[in-house]
């Protein structure tokens, strides 16, 4: 494990290692341990009580945060016609269809965050389902990204949707703000995401659902949160 810098060490003095904190505590001890000169984001880390390598078991889904992110996230509409007058519209930052599809094939590109399609346009995006699944882009109509209805796809991701999935390890990471943000709309935004990841509760989960549920900062060290309330 890599040596950690000395303001991590004098953050990790202030977290009781074996504590569970109430979601209030977290927060404020999130914001005290955030020592980098950047404002960092907050991130949660949560661990089911689920085998996410069974197809019934798998947790995954999309929220817009009541208080955002704190991030503005780049989006590339893949549509024709009037979709791609209505992404324009909405502000995504980039629209087209086969020649947007073919540079990222044959360039490499990879300048936004999300991509949102339609229906009709999947079979050609498909295609590229092992340059863009590995690096979570490949668009899903879980998430709310596979749709006719782009503007609705793009305003909300523009206001602060976040996506939430299973990894390998069955953990689910995911940010809810910025070290800048008050508290109650950490606690907000925190509040949102558990409550939606609760309503994805697969029915063939057994046991405790939320294992472990972790807070950090960019740079921060983690904060165990008392998950047994939820």
């Amino acid at each position: 494990m890599p040596k950690r810098g000395k303001a991590y060490q004098d953050s990790s003095k202030l977290i009781e290692a074996h504590k569970l904190y109430d979601i209030e505590e977290a927060v404020k001890l999130v914001k005290t341990t955030a020592k980098a000169k950047f404002d960092e984001t907050v991130e949660l880390h949560i661990r089911l009580g689920v085998d996410g390598r069974h197809a019934d078991q798998q947790v995954r889904g999309a929220i817009v945060l009541p208080h955002g992110t704190g991030k503005s996230k780049r989006v590339l509409v893949i549509a024709k016609g009037e979709k791609a007058a209505e992404a324009e519209a909405a502000g995504a930052d980039f629209v087209g269809a086969d020649d947007l599809i073919a540079k990222i094939q044959n360039e490499n590109w990879f300048e936004y965050d999300v991509i949102v399609c339609t229906p009709d346009m999947m079979g050609q995006l498909g295609r590229l389902g092992r340059v863009l699944g590995p690096k979570g882009l490949m668009p899903n109509p879980k998430s709310g990204t596979v749709t006719f209805d782009i503007g609705k796809a793009v305003n909300e991701i523009k206001a602060g949707k976040v996506e939430y999935r299973l990894d390998k390890t069955n953990i689910i990471h995911v940010s809810i703000g910025k070290v800048s943000f008050e508290d109650a709309k950490l606690t907000e935004n925190f509040n949102a995401l558990i409550d939606a990841v609760l309503k994805a509760k697969p029915a063939a989960a057994k046991g405790t659902y939320f294992k472990n549920v972790t807070m950090a900062s960019t740079m921060g060290p983690g904060i165990k949160i008392n998950a047994a309330k939820y």
